[in-house]
């Protein structure tokens, strides 16, 4: 690398014959705004994509006053050997040349720090009282690291667990904050004994022992519609000097769903200094429906409203990352409130099941790199055309993927077994890319975003 600034460089960059138009506006643009003298370069070659370093050490020619040579990502080889060839720095640049602004600093907005959050997590272990210590302490361990602030140690209504201090005891030795949720005075008694430090809930069945326990509660209305109830709770708990906090209790779609949310409103304008908290797990759990997006938009109304805790389950299968979505989610809630943004180009990790953006080849391209292959090498493409699979036999396309193997077999009769399989496994990933909206690159992976970085806490549970 050159240490002239960019200003006082001159660039080379390298393409094919059909990039060219496309890539003189994205480096004219660049140069604009950046300084830089450029020329462009096209060795004879329709499509970028079959460049090699053996066919550019014949074919480019660098002049002296080139201070670096941008190559296509696409080039193959070691353009070690290109250095030594022209002495001169090379480097590979995108695969796209539309990413070249990034590449050069400009065209995205400097990633944003989403370290700050004003929503706890409280990730509740849905009837722990059932599951072996072991399995309750892996859980927890797991959701923690997840993003959990709080584990719930959830308890089954009608049954009494004498266990209960042994769970609590056992994940504050790993130094996890735990709450208990559970009306039966035996187990809540016993966990604030081990070391609970809040008590979920409290209403008129339990107000008379709960607050003797110099314990946080929740305070809940006796039912999700008696607002009344909730205020005269709320009256006695706070004249007992016992710390709380409330939750109007969001109720599932079907079943007062935006009622419940009014109340969230309605109590928040009542209270204005109450601690709040949302059970969340009432809505992600009870919709059929991925449940990143269903999180994004509880922890946009939590963070609007100022409800500083969030109850959350983890038990069916669409919402098995729910801790690690609404952590995602309050950090990027609270960057967008903050900072008055929309929350859009900001992080991209709750954009699991398409992807942000999608670039695709164009026909020509496609058909142009097909009758240039001279190898019996498969490209494969994903399109909105349809799937592309090539080597020098042949270009197949269509919409079914045995049909297409099947023909290319024909025209290949010898794959082995071993590229049988290959082609098979990167047809199926590019048939289910183009099924989502996701880019297909061959031999890369899919982009799944916060679902793709998980791994223990993404494991399959049972449906409850």
């Amino acid at each position: 690398m050159t240490s002239k600034p960019i200003n006082q460089q001159t660039l080379l960059f390298v393409t094919g014959r059909l990039a060219e138009t496309s890539l003189r506006e994205v480096v004219a643009m660049l140069s604009g705004r950046l300084g830089f003298r450029y020329e462009i370069a096209v060795p004879g070659i329709q499509v970028a994509a079959l460049l090699h370093v053996s066919l550019l050490k014949n074919r480019l020619g660098v002049a002296d006053a080139i201070d670096r040579v941008i190559l296509p990502g696409w080039v193959q080889g070691d353009i070690v050997e290109l250095e030594q060839h022209f002495n001169k720095p090379f480097e590979r640049g995108p695969k796209d040349l539309h990413d070249l602004p990034e590449y050069f600093g400009l065209g995205k907005k400097q990633r944003a720090t989403l370290d700050k959050y004003s929503i706890e997590i409280i990730g509740e272990i849905n009837h722990a009282t059932r599951q072996p210590l072991g399995d309750v302490v892996a859980e927890a361990v797991r959701m923690a690291a997840d993003g959990a602030d709080v584990i719930d140690v959830g308890c089954v209504p009608g049954e009494t667990c004498p266990q209960v201090g042994e769970i609590v005891t056992a994940l504050r030795a790993e130094n996890l904050r735990v709450s208990i949720d559970s009306f039966d005075r035996t187990e809540v008694e016993a966990a604030v004994d081990a070391g609970a430090e809040l008590i979920l809930s409290c209403n008129q069945s339990n107000i008379d022992w709960v607050t003797k326990l110099g314990t946080e509660v929740v305070v809940i209305p006796n039912t999700p519609a008696d607002v009344d109830s909730l205020d005269r709770l709320i009256e006695t708990v706070a004249a007992t000097g016992t710390p709380f906090r409330i939750d109007p209790i969001v109720e599932p779609i079907g079943m007062g769903f935006t009622a419940s949310l009014e109340r969230y409103m309605v109590a928040r304008r009542a209270y204005p200094d109450v601690a709040m908290m949302m059970g969340v797990g009432n809505v992600t759990e009870l919709t059929e429906v991925d449940s990143s997006g269903v999180n994004m938009l509880l922890a946009a109304m939590c963070e609007e409203l100022g409800i500083q805790s969030v109850l959350t389950t983890q038990v069916i299968n669409w919402c098995r990352t729910s801790v690690a979505e609404f952590d995602a989610a309050r950090r990027l809630v609270h960057h967008a409130v903050t900072n008055q943004v929309v929350p859009k180009h900001i992080d991209s990790s709750l954009v699991m099941l398409r992807d942000v953006r999608m670039r695709g080849q164009s026909e020509e391209t496609l058909n142009a790199l097909a009758a240039a292959l001279t190898d019996a090498n498969f490209r494969i493409f994903a399109e909105q055309s349809g799937l592309h699979l090539m080597n020098s036999h042949g270009h197949w396309q269509g919409d079914a993927p045995f049909e297409l193997f099947a023909n290319a077999l024909r025209a290949n009769p010898n794959i082995d077994a071993g590229h049988a399989f290959y082609l098979g496994y990167e047809m199926a990933r590019a048939e289910m890319a183009r099924m989502l909206g996701k880019e297909y690159r061959q031999d890369e992976g899919l982009g799944f975003g916060l679902a793709g970085t998980l791994s223990g806490s993404a494991a399959v549970r049972h449906e409850q």
